[in-house]
């Protein structure tokens, strides 16, 4: 339980060109070319996204949290799917 559910980010914003994400009172702006790949998880309960990101924030270089929509398993989730493509055209740039 530790390990699925307290490790998730409180609140993940899109700010446009970045994802601001709280957890426990601290804030980050991660760029998205600075997210390395993006992970969907549409089976856990609850589903989960991951972040694996090119540098080290104040939350690791990993950010886990509930998609938009969260708690409905199987569901396949337009908008990671924009994210992925977004994060995948702005490390192109």
């Amino acid at each position: 339980m530790k390990k699925l559910v307290f490790g998730l980010a409180d609140e993940v914003l899109d700010a446009g060109d970045a994802l601001i994400v709280r957890r426990g009172g601290q804030e980050e702006r991660i760029s998205l070319s600075d997210i390395k790949n993006v992970s969907y998880s549409p089976y856990m309960s609850p589903p989960q996204v991951t972040l694996s990101l090119r540098r080290q924030t104040v939350f690791g270089d990993t950010i886990v949290f509930c998609p938009p929509g969260g708690l409905v398993p199987l569901w396949r989730s337009p908008v990671i799917d924009d994210l992925i493509n977004r994060a995948d055209a702005a490390r192109q740039k």
